[in-house]
């Protein structure tokens, strides 16, 4: 029978009695020395998982730096969004004499790789960018005492766990009080995959700067879609079509605000004549198109830059005591946001 956790932390002997191992062995895996046979690592581990031990303070003097490569997880493809990020990690990464290990691609999402990182010994550490695995897995990475970093959570996280992302919640209030500023009130909202943390946040952000100007929130304005032009080009039509349609759009990324230009070509609306259209991010993307995109620039590779210092840090056994960071966005106005014309006219026609 296994020993049953103690009230707050088991010991070091509650976990050798749970594996079976010497006292000087569990010892061995908790301060992360190598001279352990990795079957013998991965069940200290699991064992420590289950009974919530905590690690021995290291003796003699600081704690020595973790050594080894730095796994980068992107389960997407590559493109502007989390090409820059990848690249801002990899370059930094170099700086500091680490190696790279890349798990990347669309098809790498639903790979179960968590589970399996802290028994590779040739990893130092991870950084997971928009992790499709649920918080409670990373929590258990967490529990692991495997070092990892966060780009850009997809959903809420504990305190303890580091994590980077942009301040969503105040880029959207920029880009909803900019267009307020301008005059709209009937405001559309191409939103991003409902549990995502992202779209709360910018949902939230949208919500306040409507508030500060007296204006209520209409659900009806808002679609959560992928952020994909395709879906940008559905959900905006869907809006578009509403026989009090909006005077202004607002979409999750640019990619979602370009699917949102091609709808209101496709029925006649001059932007930003007739339609006002923002976007998110600031790809080179938000200035090929015509109007070029006013959109929030959010600091990609600076995220990767600060990912990768917080992981530094931990690997040099720093403490963090700022362990959530947001950085700041910026509003950027270019030619596809405008007054909206005075009056209403049928839906679909321009007002000439």
């Amino acid at each position: 029978m296994g020993v049953t956790k103690r009230a707050g932390r088991a010991t070091v002997r509650d976990i050798a009695a749970e594996t079976g191992v010497s006292i000087a062995t569990v010892s061995r895996v908790l301060n992360q020395h190598g001279s352990v046979a990795p079957q013998t690592r991965e069940l200290v581990e699991a064992a420590v998982e289950r009974l919530g031990a905590r690690a021995p303070s290291p003796r003699g003097g600081l704690p020595k730096p973790v050594t080894g490569a730095v796994y980068v997880r992107c389960p997407y493809v590559l493109t502007d969004y989390f090409g820059l990020i990848v690249s801002s990690i990899a370059e930094t990464l170099d700086r500091h004499g680490r190696q790279l290990v890349l798990n990347a691609g669309e098809a790498t999402e639903h790979d179960q790789v968590l589970p399996r990182l802290p028994a590779q010994r040739d990893l130092a550490g991870a950084i997971l960018i928009l992790p499709p695995e649920t918080s409670d897995e990373l929590i258990q990475l967490r529990a692991r005492r495997f070092p990892f970093v966060v780009v850009d959570p997809r959903t809420p996280l504990p305190r303890n766990i580091a994590a980077v992302s942009a301040a969503h919640f105040a880029g959207a209030r920029q880009i909803t009080a900019h267009l307020v500023g301008l005059g709209h009130t009937r405001i559309g909202v191409i939103g991003g995959p409902s549990e995502w943390l992202a779209s709360d946040a910018r949902l939230g952000g949208h919500a306040a700067a409507l508030a500060d100007a007296g204006i209520l929130p209409d659900p009806a304005l808002v679609r959560p879609i992928q952020p994909t032009t395709e879906h940008g080009h559905r959900a905006a039509g869907q809006l578009l079509d509403l026989p009090d349609r909006p005077t202004a759009l607002i979409a999750f990324n640019d990619k979602a605000a370009v699917g949102a230009l091609q709808a209101a070509t496709a029925r006649g609306l001059s932007v930003p004549r007739d339609l006002s259209i923002a976007g998110f991010d600031d790809l080179d993307l938000s200035q090929a198109t015509s109007p070029t995109l006013t959109t929030v620039r959010q600091p990609l590779q600076e995220m990767g830059r600060m990912a990768v210092s917080l992981l530094i840090r931990l690997l040099d056994r720093h403490e963090l005591e700022a362990l959530h960071v947001e950085l700041a966005t910026e509003l950027v106005v270019r030619n596809s946001t405008a007054p909206p014309l005075v009056g209403s006219y049928p839906r679909g026609l321009r007002r000439d």
